[in-house]
């Protein structure tokens, strides 16, 4: 719980790790998380990147902070409990969806953002499995 408006310029140290991006067999996933460079994680990255990586978390936990001092514990687990709740209803993952009730609970329905208008899945070029992708989500693995 602290009231910083920005996140911090030094990136948090942590142990890098191919668990998240294994296939069944235990090797790195290439096709589904592209070539691995260990250059690349192991180099520091730019503060800044580092920053906007974590702005909307660090003006989430601000906005929850000043909640809970004014209101008491109840308004942001009532506000956490929503976005759950309505974060779980999707289509299936191949299919393009959006989730506006999710939108309108963080207020992101407000802005105009590159995301808008320059990821429109409709656009995308992608062919996925409709198999494969399900298989992804739910963790089967055959």
């Amino acid at each position: 719980m602290s009231l910083r408006i920005t996140p911090s310029t030094q990136p948090d140290s942590t142990n890098k790790s191919i668990a998240e991006t294994v296939n069944s067999f235990g090797v790195h996933d290439t096709f589904r998380y592209g070539p691995k460079s260990i250059a690349t994680d192991i180099l520091p990255k730019h503060p800044l990147e580092h920053r906007l990586k974590h702005w909307e978390e660090t003006q989430t936990n601000l906005k929850f902070t000043l909640e809970r001092r004014i209101y008491g514990i109840h308004a942001p687990v009532r506000q956490l409990m929503e976005r759950s709740i309505v974060s779980r209803v999707q289509r299936a993952p191949i299919l393009p969806s959006s989730n506006l009730s999710l939108e309108v609970l963080m207020g992101k329905d407000e802005t105009i953002d590159f995301e808008d208008f320059l990821n429109v899945p409709e656009l995308s070029t992608d062919m996925m499995d409709m198999h494969a992708s399900m298989e992804h989500k739910l963790g089967i693995k055959l």
